[in-house]
């Protein structure tokens, strides 16, 4: 990966690399995948929805304006797939399945609605789910020992001083790897993610 203070959606922006392509469809292709199920989306129509969802972010990125709102990205994410979703309907003349044709476009509606229900979970299971992405994508970057006193700590909530004694390091050995591997998550999911929440780490 580039060693850049830039996150991952800036580098998006100023480059075309493919690296960067590739991360953004593994980043977020299986979340898109698992939400256009909930909307009766054949697996043989869901590759390709996928692919011009994630190729109309790429395309607008540059006009994206995030102007520092919480959960900007995700929404305007949301809005693109609830958009390429009615396009979907609409120019291919497919319907959902008769009994759930009313049912699925209410809940379309609600999607597409920031205040509803379904847009609280479509938030949270975004932020769950990019953030456990981008964990398996910043673990090559630090050693076993750094990553092992993190996980114990931030991600398995075990005291710090237990994760000392456990590895055999210094109590501020493990404040300084869970600090660096959180500063390199938020670094690369600034501007994508709203909550480190999941983090709870006890000390």
């Amino acid at each position: 990966m580039n060693e850049t203070s830039l996150s991952l959606l800036n580098r998006l922006r100023s480059s075309s690399e493919t690296e960067n392509w590739d991360r953004l469809v593994r980043l977020y292709a299986p979340l898109i995948r698992a939400w256009l199920r909930k909307y009766d989306v054949q697996d043989c129509d869901a590759d390709d929805l996928v692919q011009e969802v994630l190729l109309a972010v790429l395309k607008d990125l540059n006009t994206f304006e995030h102007a520092g709102q919480p959960g900007a990205f995700r929404s305007w994410l949301k809005a693109i797939l609830v958009n390429r979703l009615r396009n979907f309907w609409r120019s291919r003349d497919r319907r959902p399945r008769a009994e759930g044709d009313c049912g699925s476009r209410e809940r379309l509606a609600q999607l597409a609605d920031p205040d509803s229900e379904l847009s609280q979970i479509w938030n949270q299971q975004h932020d769950q789910f990019v953030l456990r992405q981008l964990l398996e994508l910043t673990e090559s970057h630090f050693s076993a020992s750094t990553w092992q006193a993190f996980s114990l700590v931030a991600l398995k909530g075990k005291p710090a001083d237990i994760v000392a004694r456990e590895l055999g390091i210094s109590l501020n050995a493990v404040f300084i790897a869970k600090s660096r591997v959180l500063s390199r998550l938020r670094q690369e999911s600034d501007g994508l993610v709203e909550s480190f929440s999941c983090f709870s780490p006890k000390h």
